[in-house]
C-alpha cells in the first residue's frame, strides 16, 4: 500500500505538474508525507433536499435545499448511466484499487507532450474522496486543501483512496460519487440531475440521456446547454457514446442511434424554499410551516442550526394543508376581493381538537416584489407615500394570516366578547344573566380626555346606532353584539380575567410598543390588564390563525391545541419524529365552553339550543343556513369600521377572516363588512362539505344557563339613595341611568329598575329615574305593579308582567302614605 501510494504522489506530481523537474528530495518528501497521511476517511450522504407536501402525502407544496440533492440507490439508477459514467470518467474503475497507475502514465505522456494539462488522472474513488473531503471533514483547512491544485492534495486523494477501496465496495463508491457529483443547473447528484434535465426518475435515463449528463461532470458549466451552447454540449455527449462503445458498453449502432437524438434541453432548476411553491397560494402556509420549524428546538440550538438541518437533512414533511380547503379559501377570497385591492381579505383555517391548520389564504401574491421592476402600488400611509415607500399589494412574503416579524395583526373588535363571555361563565354567573345596555354608559374605566370614547376622564362606549338600547342577557347581546352589555359584564368580571381567558385560548399579544406609548403585550401584562376596560371590545391586535385557533379551543370544549402545520416528519432514513404530534391540553371546563357556543348560535341565525335566542337573528344570520351544519361563531367590528372580523365554526373546521388595510392600521377607509361574512360562510361551507353534520352536547350544568333567581326588591318611588341601599342590601350592584323615564312617581325618585322581578344572585341593576309625567296616582309598578303612592289608589305598572305583588309597610310608609298595593301592570 505504501509503495503504490509513493508511486502514485510521485507520478501525480508529474502529470499535474510538467513544467517542474522532480528530484529524489521531492519524492522522498512526497512519500514521507504520503505515509503520515490518515488512512481513513469520513464518509456519510451529502446535503440531502427536504420535501414538503399536502395533508393527502402526494402532493408538493415546496422543496428546500442548500443543494438540490435526493440520494438514490445504485439499484434505482439506469444501467446506461453507470457505464457511462464510467466510460467517461474511470474506465478502469472495476480493476484498480483506488489508484490508476497507468491512467497516471498516460494523463503524464499527454500532458508533457502538450507541456500542459490537457487530462486528468483522478479516479471516481479519488473523485469520491474529494468530494467526501468538502463535505463531511470536521477540519476546514481538509475542505480548503481538497479543492486546491497542489502536490499535497493529489497525495492526499491517493491516500484517502487506497483506504476507502478496503472501507467499501466498488458498487458503494460509485453510489457515492453519483450522488456527490454535481450536474450543473443547481443539480447535486444523479436523482436531481435526472429531474432537472429530463423531468424523470434516474431509472428511466435512456442511452443518450445517461450519456448527456456523464458528460456534465467534468465541468457542468462548460458543457451545459444554457451557459456553454448546445453545440458544446452536443460533442460532448457525442463524444461520451464514444467511450461507452470503446468499453463495450453499447454497440456502434446504438451510440449513432444516441447521436441522432437532437438535444433541446430547457433545465428547469428545482424551485427553492416558499417562494417556489408549486401553487403561489400555498405560499403563505409554507412560510407559516417555515417559520414554525425555526422555532422547534428538536432540530437545533439556534436558528440558524434548524434552517440548516431543513435545507440539507433530506426530511419528507407532511403538512396539515388540505388542498380542497385551501382551494375553496382562495377562490372565495378572490370572488369577494380580487389580488391587486390595497384592502387585504385574510382567512385562516384551523380543527378544532388538534390545532391543524388546513387552510391560509389572502388576495395577495406570495412573491418578493422586484425592486428593479416594482409592480406594488403605492403605500396607503400618505407619510409613507411620501417617502416612496410602496404598498404590499400585489406581492408579499409577509406573514399577514399569521403574524409574525413586523405583523403584529389588526383589531379584532366583537370577536373578544367571548372571551369576556367565558370568564363571567366561570364565575359563575350565567347565560341568562340580564343587564339593562343603553345606547351609551359612563364606566370606571380610564380615558385620556379629549379622546373619542371619553367623558371626561373615564370611557364612555357607546352601542352601534342599529342597536336597540334595553335589558340583555348572555344569549341576545352576544346575537346583536351589544357593546354596552360587555361593558358592563367586563367591568364586573375584571378585565384581567377575560384577558387571562384570552391568552389560555391562544390569543397572542404580540404589539409591545414603549414605556411612553404602551400596546397590547404591555396591557395584558398581570397587574395592568385588570385597568385594559376596553379589551372586551376587541381594540387589541389579533390575526386571522389567532382568531381561528381561539375559537376551535371553545369548539374543541376547552381543549387548547398549539396550531400545527405538520402531519408526519420522517428523516432521510424513514424515521418519524414525534415533533408533529399535537400539543394539546384542557384550558376551560367542558360545559362553559358549551355554554359559550350555544349563545354563538345566536349569531349564525341558528337559534339556541337552550333557548335564549330566535332563529334568523343574529349579525352573521346567513351562516347557518349557508353552511348546512349546527355552526357558532361572532362577527366583530373595529372603532371606524377600520377592520372587520367573522369567525364561524362547526365541530370540524374553523374558519376566521379578516379584512383591513395591513399598511396602514390606522386608515380612513371603512371595510365593507359583508366580503368577509360571505368568504368565511363559503369556505366552512367547502371546507366541511364531505364532514359529517355533527353538533355539540348542551351543558349539564343546568346553573350554568338559568342560574338561581332572586327576587329584586321592589324600589318605584324612593329616593335613589334608599334604592342603592336596598339594592345592595340584596346583593345587587347597581348603577343610575342616565337621563330620566316617563313615570307617576315623582319626579327625580325612582321609577323602576332593569331588569325587574327575578333576576340572578349578583346582577347589576339599573336604576330609573322618575320624570314625574307618567299618568295616573300610584307609582309604577316596573314590570310587576308598583305600591300605591299614599291614596290608596295604585297607578298602573310600567311595563308587561304579572300584577304587582303586595308593598309591605315598612317601605309604603316611607312613602307617606297607606299600605294599599297599585295594580299590577299589564
Amino acid at each position: 500500500m505504501v509503495l503504490c501510494g509513493a508511486i502514485a504522489g510521485v507520478v501525480v506530481a508529474a502529470a499535474f505538474f510538467p513544467g517542474v523537474a522532480l528530484s529524489g528530495l521531492m519524492a522522498k518528501e512526497s512519500l514521507e508525507q504520503f505515509d503520515q497521511l490518515p488512512a481513513e476517511l469520513h464518509v456519510d450522504d451529502g446535503p440531502q433536499v427536504s420535501f414538503v407536501y399536502a395533508a393527502d402525502g402526494t402532493t408538493r407544496i415546496a422543496a428546500m435545499y442548500d443543494e438540490n440533492r435526493r440520494n438514490v440507490p445504485l439499484h434505482d439508477i439506469s444501467p446506461h448511466m453507470l457505464e457511462a459514467i464510467l466510460a467517461a470518467e474511470d474506465r478502469n474503475f472495476y480493476e484498480h484499487n483506488g489508484v490508476d497507475v497507468r491512467g497516471i502514465a498516460r494523463a503524464f505522456v499527454a500532458n508533457t507532450a502538450a507541456d500542459q494539462v490537457t487530462q486528468g488522472a483522478s479516479t471516481v474513488t479519488q473523485q469520491f474522496v474529494r468530494l467526501s473531503l468538502t463535505y463531511f471533514s470536521e477540519d476546514l483547512q481538509d475542505v480548503v486543501d481538497a479543492t486546491e491544485e497542489t502536490n499535497g492534495r493529489k497525495l492526499r486523494e491517493a491516500r484517502y483512496a487506497i483506504a476507502v477501496e478496503q472501507q467499501l465496495t466498488k458498487e458503494e463508491i460509485l453510489n457515492g460519487y453519483l450522488n456527490l457529483a454535481y450536474f450543473g443547473e443547481g443539480a447535486y447528484g444523479i436523482f436531481a440531475a435526472s429531474q432537472v434535465y429530463f423531468d424523470k426518475r434516474p431509472a428511466e435515463l435512456e442511452i443518450d440521456e445517461a450519456a448527456f449528463l456523464a458528460g456534465l461532470v467534468q465541468a457542468p458549466s462548460q458543457f451545459s446547454p444554457s451557459e456553454g451552447g448546445l453545440a458544446a454540449a452536443t460533442e460532448r455527449r457525442n463524444w461520451v457514446l464514444d467511450q461507452m462503445v470503446d468499453t463495450g458498453a453499447i454497440t456502434r449502432a446504438e451510440a449513432a442511434e444516441g447521436k441522432r437524438v437532437e438535444l433541446d434541453l430547457e433545465p428547469e432548476r428545482q424551485p427553492n424554499m416558499c417562494v417556489g411553491v408549486a401553487i403561489n397560494h400555498w405560499g403563505f402556509f409554507c412560510d407559516y410551516f417555515y417559520r414554525w420549524w425555526l422555532e422547534q428546538e428538536t432540530f437545533g440550538a439556534t436558528r440558524w442550526e434548524r434552517e440548516q438541518r431543513l435545507r440539507s437533512g433530506g426530511f419528507h414533511v407532511v403538512t396539515t394543508l388540505d388542498v380542497d380547503t385551501q382551494e375553496a379559501a382562495k377562490e372565495h377570497v378572490e370572488e369577494q376581493l380580487a389580488t391587486g385591492d390595497e384592502h387585504a381579505l385574510m382567512v385562516a383555517a384551523v380543527e378544532p381538537g388538534t390545532g391543524k391548520i388546513r387552510a391560509m389564504s389572502t388576495n395577495r401574491n406570495f412573491a418578493i416584489d422586484d425592486p428593479q421592476n416594482p409592480q406594488n402600488g403605492p403605500h396607503t400611509n400618505p407619510q409613507a407615500r411620501d417617502e416612496g415607500v410602496r404598498g404590499s399589494y400585489p406581492n408579499t412574503t409577509n406573514p399577514l394570516i399569521s403574524g409574525g416579524g413586523d405583523i403584529d395583526g389588526y383589531q379584532g373588535g366583537s370577536t373578544f366578547k367571548l372571551f369576556t363571555q367565558i370568564a363571567a361563565l366561570e364565575q359563575g354567573l350565567p347565560l341568562s344573566t340580564n343587564i339593562d345596555s343603553p345606547t351609551q354608559i359612563t364606566t370606571n374605566f380610564y380615558a385620556e380626555p379629549g379622546t373619542s370614547a371619553a367623558c371626561g376622564d373615564r370611557w364612555c362606549p357607546v352601542n352601534y346606532p342599529d342597536q336597540e338600547p334595553g335589558n340583555y342577557n348572555m344569549w341576545t347581546a352576544f346575537g346583536q353584539s351589544i357593546n354596552t352589555y360587555y361593558v358592563q359584564l367586563v367591568d364586573r368580571v375584571g378585565a384581567d380575567n377575560a384577558v387571562d381567558v384570552a391568552k389560555r385560548l391562544g390569543i397572542k399579544f404580540r404589539a409591545s410598543g414603549t414605556e411612553e406609548n404602551p400596546q397590547d403585550a404591555q396591557y395584558a401584562s398581570p397587574g395592568r390588564s385588570s385597568s385594559w376596560g376596553p379589551f372586551t371590545l376587541g381594540v387589541s391586535a389579533t390575526t386571522p390563525l389567532d382568531l381561528a385557533n381561539a375559537y376551535a379551543t371553545v369548539s374543541a370544549e376547552g381543549v387548547h391545541c398549539e396550531p400545527i402545520p405538520v402531519e408526519e416528519i420522517r428523516t432521510q432514513y424513514g424515521e418519524s419524529l414525534d415533533v408533529a404530534d399535537p400539543d394539546c391540553e384542557r384550558v376551560l371546563d367542558e360545559d362553559v365552553a358549551l355554554a359559550a357556543i350555544d349563545t354563538g348560535r345566536c349569531v349564525t341565525g341558528a337559534g339556541s339550543e337552550l333557548g335564549g335566542c330566535s332563529s334568523g337573528s343574529g349579525t352573521a344570520r346567513q351562516a347557518h343556513d349557508t353552511v348546512g351544519k349546527p355552526v357558532w361563531g361572532k362577527t366583530g367590528t373595529s372603532d371606524g369600521v377600520r377592520a372587520y372580523s367573522t369567525v364561524l365554526s362547526t365541530k370540524q373546521l374553523v374558519v376566521a377572516g379578516q379584512l383591513t388595510d395591513p399598511d396602514w392600521a390606522q386608515t380612513n377607509q371603512q371595510m365593507e363588512t359583508e366580503l368577509v361574512r360571505n368568504a368565511v360562510m363559503r369556505i366552512l361551507r367547502d371546507g366541511t362539505a364531505d364532514h359529517d353534520s355533527e353538533d355539540w352536547d348542551v351543558p349539564d350544568d343546568r346553573e350554568l344557563v338559568r342560574g338561581s333567581s332572586v327576587t329584586i326588591p321592589n324600589v318605584s318611588c324612593q329616593s335613589v339613595s334608599q334604592a342603592e341601599s336596598r339594592l345592595a342590601d340584596a346583593g345587587f350592584a347597581t348603577r343610575v341611568a342616565g337621563g330620566r323615564v316617563d313615570s307617576s312617581c315623582p319626579a327625580g325618585s325612582v321609577a323602576g329598575t332593569s331588569p325587574s322581578g327575578e333576576t340572578s344572585p349578583g346582577d347589576t341593576i339599573t336604576i330609573q329615574i322618575s320624570n314625574g309625567s307618567g299618568a295616573g296616582n300610584g307609582g309604577p309598578g316596573n314590570g310587576n305593579g308598583g305600591p300605591g303612592n299614599g291614596n290608596g289608589n295604585g297607578g298602573p305598572g310600567n311595563g308587561n308582567g304579572p300584577p304587582g305583588d303586595n308593598g309591605d309597610n315598612d317601605d309604603d310608609a316611607d312613602l307617606g302614605g297607606n299600605t294599599d298595593p297599585g295594580d299590577g301592570g299589564d
